[in-house]
């Protein structure tokens, strides 16, 4: 199996409320940042990546954005909502217990083995869209095999970023990148152990 992150990011990081409303993420005022950002080519990407998967896997509070946007979306809505709606998903969660969007199992407790479990169990693709925390964790534990990051033209200036302030380290090979027509670009990565650094 093999685990792929997406996520989209501003130039300065930013991660937070890449497409939403302010609504959906009370006391920031800069959500929905990336939504103007995307093209035809670039949603094309998208839909080709979730397309390609045999299994998602989020933290818990995308798992609810995206259950109750994606979630109530008819056959036929979408590429996107048909592939969530299709394929089995994961969340990784120690308080949820009845996630109610169809195909979901619960990973609570030791979620390194539980994913050492599905390593062994499923084939393809696991992907991860959104979910910083989980992310950040995954690759913490070097459970990462591909990130993909969709970097958006626009420094937001605030709000959470995909990787801290301070964290743990990490070298990354680029594999393939490409830009779109309104400069949201595509970069792919895959984890390289720990970095080099200068030595004076």
């Amino acid at each position: 199996m093999k685990l792929t992150t997406m996520t989209q990011v501003s130039v300065d990081g930013v991660m937070q409320a890449n497409g939403g409303p302010s609504w959906l993420d009370p006391g920031f005022d800069r959500g929905g940042w990336a939504r103007g950002l995307f093209d035809t080519e670039a949603l094309a990407y998208v839909e080709q990546v979730y397309q390609r998967a045999d299994a998602f896997l989020f933290g818990r509070r995308t798992f609810e954005l995206f259950a109750e946007y994606w979630g109530v979306m008819p056959p036929g809505s979408g590429s996107i909502a048909d592939a969530l709606n299709t394929t089995p998903k994961y969340v990784a969660s120690n308080t949820l217990t009845d996630p109610q969007w169809a195909d979901t199992t619960v990973l609570s407790g030791d979620l390194a083995a539980a994913l050492g479990e599905l390593r062994t169990t499923l084939a393809g693709e696991l992907q991860v869209h959104g979910s910083g925390v989980l992310v950040r964790w995954l690759l913490e534990h070097d459970l990462v095999d591909e990130v993909i990051l969709m970097v958006c033209p626009v420094v937001v200036g605030r709000g959470t970023r995909l990787f801290p302030d301070d964290g743990p380290d990490l070298a990354l090979d680029l594999v393939d990148s490409r830009a779109f027509t309104r400069g949201t670009t595509v970069q792919v990565y895959r984890p390289a152990g720990k970095p080099t650094y200068a030595v004076d």
